[in-house]
């Protein structure tokens, strides 16, 4: 088993990441601070020392050497010092004091020597380390030695809070880090949580429930707004399939009904059964069962986004073909002159679809029914038109649900369905195109608009 080097929470991550981000800018920057600090201020003590060093060495050079030195900012010991070690000039700190002799013998003239080390009690300000610098210098007195001594107690206090604050402080920083993220990570996560909860609380059974939508406004707000979009497309679709599936129920239950009764009727009389006519009603009755049931596939495929094979087909083609196998027609099926109509679809499904549209049309007509297929700019446009007595306004949208029949279909066709405008109104959408019914006195028009193909063979 793979070890996982992140944690799986995305609290645990993102703690994580920050504390070793932080880490990783707290390490760089505390290696350049330790690596230039401590020589910074050394090397600023140095060059102050020096240049008051220097300033007394010209001055002894020049013959202009006071009896009392004044002291350099921040550098309060100075002395001159003779070859027989006696002190010529001082600050006034060290007037009446020895000697300061350095560690390194100061013999070359114009040379520093530099040392470190602690002074006499007698000579020091204070106790600790002394940046001691000896520089010799020829004077109209002779060789004499210029010394300058420099406490290192207040860089040695100021590197001692620097070495504290980094190997201490870097810690107790990155423990704030982490509990600062942590705590940041789980109160912006809070609203994740909650719809979480309440997400594992929804059932197939209940899909009435939200999840809360907090007022942040950003992108936990969005994701619990498209959350509760998408359970009211489930609780409708839920709705819409209980529904379906009652209706294809009751829808079934019919045919199988009348079916079953005639089959008990004649197997418990056979002598008085009409074998013949039983046999062609059993035979109506599972055509319309057959019938039911494909219709029910197809519009389950559809709803499931089933993509069929797709060609190029002409619609006007597929007109004429049904014009053809009606031969001859309940009413007269007049096909007005049509031009090649080509669509990207399936050849099975747009035939379904005019097939339909002319049933019902059929059904309904009183003595003919007109059928046209045009195309204008980018779509082809296909008519059906009966002169029946029409649907009213009010039923235009309603007949296009599922196992919606009007009173007059019933009268008409006692074994329809109700599925076959639906039906054809699926598949229209499902090919980008869409099927309305036009004003029409008298009788009813049904439009089928599709994009126009305009692509190669």
């Amino acid at each position: 088993m793979a070890t996982r080097l992140f944690p799986r929470s995305i609290r645990a991550r993102l703690t994580m990441i920050a504390t070793l981000v932080a880490a990783l800018v707290f390490t760089a920057t505390s290696t350049i601070t330790l690596a230039t600090v401590p020589s910074s201020l050394h090397g600023l003590v140095y060059a102050r020392e020096e240049l008051a060093v220097r300033r007394v060495a010209n001055d002894a050079r020049d013959g202009q050497l006071p009896a009392q030195l004044e002291p350099a900012s921040k550098v309060h010991l100075l002395q001159v010092v003779s070859q027989k070690g006696k002190v010529l000039a001082a600050t006034p700190d060290l007037r009446s004091d020895p000697p300061i002799l350095g560690a390194t013998r100061a013999v070359q003239p114009g040379k520093i020597y530099v040392t470190e080390q602690p002074l006499p009690p007698a000579l020091g300000e204070e106790e600790g380390e002394y940046l001691v610098m000896a520089m010799p210098v020829r004077t109209p007195q002779g060789l004499l030695t210029v010394y300058g001594a420099v406490s290192l107690n207040e860089v040695n206090r100021s590197l001692t809070w620097l070495y504290l604050l980094v190997f201490l402080g870097t810690p107790l920083v990155l423990l704030m880090v982490a509990g600062t993220t942590w705590a940041v990570v789980g109160f912006a996560l809070r609203p994740v949580e909650r719809i979480r909860a309440e997400m594992a609380e929804i059932t197939g059974l209940d899909l009435s429930r939200r999840v809360p939508v907090p007022d942040t406004g950003d992108e936990i707000t969005n994701l619990a707004a498209t959350t509760n979009h998408t359970l009211d497309r489930l609780e409708r679709s839920a709705e819409t399939q209980r529904r379906f599936v009652a209706d294809a129920s009751h829808e079934l239950r019919s045919p199988i009904s009348a079916l079953r009764t005639q089959l008990e009727f004649a197997n418990a009389y056979p002598e008085e059964t009409d074998w013949a006519t039983t046999g062609a009603r059993a035979l109506a009755a599972a055509e319309r069962l057959t019938s039911i049931i494909d219709e029910l596939l197809m519009l389950a495929k559809l709803d499931a986004g089933a993509v069929m094979h797709r060609r190029v087909v002409d619609m006007c083609h597929v007109a004429a073909e049904q014009v053809r196998r009606r031969e001859p027609p309940r009413v007269p099926i007049v096909l007005a002159p049509c031009h090649p109509a080509p669509v990207h679809g399936s050849p099975v499904q747009l035939d379904r679809l005019l097939t339909n549209l002319l049933d019902n049309a059929t059904r309904h007509a009183a003595t003919r029914i007109d059928l046209s297929v045009t195309v204008e700019d980018d779509k082809v446009i296909v008519t059906v038109t009966d002169d029946g007595e029409g649907i009213p306004p009010e039923d235009r949208e309603r007949v296009f649900e599922r196992f919606t029949r009007l009173e007059s279909a019933r009268v008409k066709d006692k074994g329809g369905s109700g599925l076959g405008l639906p039906l054809s109104r699926e598949i229209a959408t499902a090919h980008g195109g869409t099927l309305t019914i036009a004003e029409h006195e008298p009788g009813a028009r049904f439009v089928v608009v599709l994009p126009l193909y305009e692509g190669g063979p």
